[in-house]
Protein backbone atom coordinates (compact mmCIF):
# COMPACT_ATOMS: atom_id res chain seq x y z
CA UNK A 1 0.00 0.00 0.00
CA UNK A 2 2.94 2.27 1.24
CA UNK A 3 4.60 1.96 -2.86
CA UNK A 4 1.70 2.60 -4.75
CA UNK A 5 1.01 5.37 -2.44
CA UNK A 6 4.46 6.65 -3.39
CA UNK A 7 3.91 5.52 -6.63
CA UNK A 8 1.21 7.74 -6.97
CA UNK A 9 3.08 10.94 -5.53
CA UNK A 10 5.59 10.46 -7.63
CA UNK A 11 3.53 10.19 -10.75
CA UNK A 12 1.67 13.23 -9.76
CA UNK A 13 4.76 15.14 -9.52
CA UNK A 14 6.19 13.76 -12.93
CA UNK A 15 2.76 15.12 -14.52
CA UNK A 16 2.96 18.25 -12.59
CA UNK A 17 6.59 18.67 -14.11
CA UNK A 18 5.34 18.08 -17.38
CA UNK A 19 2.81 20.31 -16.85
CA UNK A 20 5.13 23.46 -15.93
CA UNK A 21 7.20 22.01 -18.83
CA UNK A 22 5.08 22.67 -21.23
CA UNK A 23 3.66 25.56 -20.69
CA UNK A 24 6.25 27.43 -20.18
CA UNK A 25 6.71 28.15 -16.33
CA UNK A 26 10.28 27.02 -15.79
CA UNK A 27 11.36 29.41 -18.95
CA UNK A 28 8.59 32.76 -17.45
CA UNK A 29 10.58 32.22 -13.74
CA UNK A 30 14.14 31.67 -15.21
CA UNK A 31 13.15 35.04 -17.42
CA UNK A 32 11.84 36.93 -14.17
CA UNK A 33 14.63 36.23 -12.29
CA UNK A 34 17.06 37.37 -14.91
CA UNK A 35 15.18 40.68 -15.49
CA UNK A 36 14.94 41.04 -11.80
CA UNK A 37 18.98 40.85 -11.64
CA UNK A 38 19.00 44.10 -13.83
CA UNK A 39 16.93 46.48 -11.49
CA UNK A 40 18.61 45.27 -8.26
CA UNK A 41 22.08 45.51 -9.61
CA UNK A 42 21.05 49.47 -10.97
CA UNK A 43 19.61 49.85 -7.90
CA UNK A 44 23.21 49.03 -5.78
CA UNK A 45 24.93 51.01 -8.37
CA UNK A 46 22.86 53.96 -8.08
CA UNK A 47 23.27 53.94 -4.36
CA UNK A 48 26.79 53.27 -4.85
CA UNK A 49 27.25 56.08 -6.66
CA UNK A 50 24.63 58.76 -5.15
CA UNK A 51 26.73 57.79 -2.10
CA UNK A 52 29.87 58.59 -3.25
CA UNK A 53 29.35 61.57 -5.78
CA UNK A 54 26.42 63.56 -4.78
CA UNK A 55 25.53 63.40 -1.03
CA UNK A 56 25.44 60.38 2.24
CA UNK A 57 22.73 57.99 2.41
CA UNK A 58 23.09 57.42 5.44
CA UNK A 59 22.68 61.06 6.73
CA UNK A 60 19.89 61.36 3.93
CA UNK A 61 18.17 58.35 5.49
CA UNK A 62 18.67 59.56 9.11
CA UNK A 63 17.17 63.16 8.16
CA UNK A 64 14.30 61.39 6.95
CA UNK A 65 13.66 58.82 10.06
CA UNK A 66 14.54 62.42 11.89
CA UNK A 67 11.99 64.25 9.82
CA UNK A 68 8.79 61.55 9.06
CA UNK A 69 6.79 59.56 11.76
CA UNK A 70 7.50 55.67 11.25
CA UNK A 71 3.55 55.86 10.53
CA UNK A 72 3.72 58.48 7.60
CA UNK A 73 6.26 56.22 5.64
CA UNK A 74 4.79 52.88 6.55
CA UNK A 75 1.25 54.77 5.37
CA UNK A 76 2.73 55.18 1.76
CA UNK A 77 4.56 52.48 1.54
CA UNK A 78 0.94 50.61 2.08
CA UNK A 79 -0.66 52.83 -0.44
CA UNK A 80 2.18 52.39 -3.12
CA UNK A 81 1.80 48.47 -2.28
CA UNK A 82 -2.15 48.66 -2.72
CA UNK A 83 -2.00 50.59 -6.08
CA UNK A 84 0.60 48.54 -8.45
CA UNK A 85 3.63 48.90 -6.35
CA UNK A 86 4.34 52.37 -7.53
CA UNK A 87 7.54 52.76 -4.88
CA UNK A 88 10.44 50.05 -5.13
CA UNK A 89 10.12 48.37 -1.63
CA UNK A 90 13.94 48.68 -1.78
CA UNK A 91 13.88 52.26 -1.22
CA UNK A 92 11.52 51.54 1.95
CA UNK A 93 13.96 49.03 3.19
CA UNK A 94 17.19 50.90 3.42
CA UNK A 95 14.88 53.24 5.66
CA UNK A 96 14.04 50.54 7.83
CA UNK A 97 17.85 49.94 8.08
CA UNK A 98 18.16 53.51 9.47
CA UNK A 99 15.05 53.14 11.81
CA UNK A 100 15.58 53.34 15.71
CA UNK A 101 14.17 49.39 15.56
CA UNK A 102 15.87 48.38 11.71
CA UNK A 103 14.20 44.31 11.95
CA UNK A 104 10.54 45.97 13.63
CA UNK A 105 9.95 48.54 10.86
CA UNK A 106 11.15 45.68 8.09
CA UNK A 107 8.15 43.15 9.83
CA UNK A 108 6.30 46.42 9.66
CA UNK A 109 7.24 47.02 5.74
CA UNK A 110 6.42 43.50 5.45
CA UNK A 111 3.42 43.03 7.18
CA UNK A 112 1.97 46.74 4.84
CA UNK A 113 3.33 44.82 2.18
CA UNK A 114 1.39 41.72 2.35
CA UNK A 115 -1.75 43.55 3.44
CA UNK A 116 -1.62 45.92 0.22
CA UNK A 117 -1.70 42.46 -1.47
CA UNK A 118 -4.85 41.53 -0.20
CA UNK A 119 -6.07 44.94 -0.94
CA UNK A 120 -5.30 44.46 -4.69
CA UNK A 121 -6.61 40.72 -4.83
CA UNK A 122 -10.49 42.51 -3.64
CA UNK A 123 -9.43 45.17 -5.87
CA UNK A 124 -9.19 42.56 -8.88
CA UNK A 125 -12.47 40.87 -7.22
CA UNK A 126 -14.17 43.79 -7.56
CA UNK A 127 -13.50 44.69 -10.89
CA UNK A 128 -15.39 41.87 -12.28
CA UNK A 129 -18.48 43.47 -10.61
CA UNK A 130 -18.20 46.01 -12.69
CA UNK A 131 -18.47 44.72 -17.19
CA UNK A 132 -16.76 48.05 -18.20
CA UNK A 133 -13.91 48.03 -15.95
CA UNK A 134 -13.48 44.25 -16.24
CA UNK A 135 -13.38 44.13 -19.97
CA UNK A 136 -10.73 47.04 -19.45
CA UNK A 137 -8.41 45.03 -17.23
CA UNK A 138 -8.75 42.04 -19.30
CA UNK A 139 -7.31 43.63 -21.69
CA UNK A 140 -4.32 45.37 -20.22
CA UNK A 141 -3.40 42.31 -18.26
CA UNK A 142 -3.88 40.17 -20.42
CA UNK A 143 -0.91 38.44 -20.34
CA UNK A 144 -0.39 38.33 -16.50
CA UNK A 145 -4.31 36.84 -16.45
CA UNK A 146 -3.55 34.32 -18.74
CA UNK A 147 -0.43 33.22 -16.77
CA UNK A 148 -2.27 33.59 -13.10
CA UNK A 149 -4.73 30.82 -14.72
CA UNK A 150 -2.27 28.61 -15.96
CA UNK A 151 -0.03 28.45 -12.98
CA UNK A 152 -2.12 29.84 -9.85
CA UNK A 153 0.05 29.74 -6.91
CA UNK A 154 3.23 28.71 -8.08
CA UNK A 155 2.84 32.56 -10.21
CA UNK A 156 1.71 34.21 -6.83
CA UNK A 157 4.83 32.71 -5.24
CA UNK A 158 7.37 34.14 -8.05
CA UNK A 159 5.80 37.44 -7.46
CA UNK A 160 6.10 37.59 -4.00
CA UNK A 161 9.81 36.67 -4.01
CA UNK A 162 10.64 38.45 -7.22
CA UNK A 163 10.86 42.22 -7.38
CA UNK A 164 7.97 42.56 -9.87
CA UNK A 165 4.44 44.84 -8.93
CA UNK A 166 3.16 41.90 -5.91
CA UNK A 167 0.17 44.51 -6.16
CA UNK A 168 0.27 43.26 -10.39
CA UNK A 169 -0.02 39.54 -9.25
CA UNK A 170 -2.32 39.99 -7.05
CA UNK A 171 -4.83 41.90 -8.79
CA UNK A 172 -4.84 39.19 -11.43
CA UNK A 173 -5.90 36.80 -8.78
CA UNK A 174 -8.66 38.34 -7.76
CA UNK A 175 -9.77 38.32 -11.31
CA UNK A 176 -9.84 34.73 -11.90
CA UNK A 177 -11.19 34.35 -8.56
CA UNK A 178 -8.28 32.21 -7.16
CA UNK A 179 -8.78 30.68 -3.78
CA UNK A 180 -8.46 33.46 -1.03
CA UNK A 181 -7.40 31.07 1.72
CA UNK A 182 -4.64 29.43 -0.71
CA UNK A 183 -3.77 33.04 -1.62
CA UNK A 184 -2.80 34.11 2.03
CA UNK A 185 -0.71 31.47 2.25
CA UNK A 186 1.20 31.68 -0.94
CA UNK A 187 1.37 35.29 -0.27
CA UNK A 188 3.26 34.67 3.43
CA UNK A 189 6.57 34.61 1.22
CA UNK A 190 6.61 37.99 0.18
CA UNK A 191 8.23 38.33 4.26
CA UNK A 192 11.09 36.29 3.13
CA UNK A 193 11.80 38.78 0.11
CA UNK A 194 11.62 41.47 2.76
CA UNK A 195 13.93 39.40 5.58
CA UNK A 196 16.39 38.08 2.36
CA UNK A 197 16.90 41.68 0.68
CA UNK A 198 17.35 43.48 4.01
CA UNK A 199 20.46 40.91 4.46
CA UNK A 200 22.32 42.94 1.44
CA UNK A 201 20.85 46.75 1.38
CA UNK A 202 20.87 47.30 5.63
CA UNK A 203 25.09 46.27 4.73
CA UNK A 204 24.91 48.63 2.38
CA UNK A 205 23.60 51.42 4.08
Amino acid sequence: MKEKAKSKKKSRIRLLHQYYSYTGFYTFVWNSIKKAIIPIVLFVGALWAIDRYLLDIEDMLVTITETYAPLEVLSIFFLSESLLGLVPPELFIAWAGKSSSPILFLTLLATASYLGGIVSYWLGVSITKIPAVHKAMELKMAKHIKNTRKWGGFLIIVGALLPIPFAMTSIAAGIIRFPFSSYLIFGLLRFARFYLYALVIFEMV
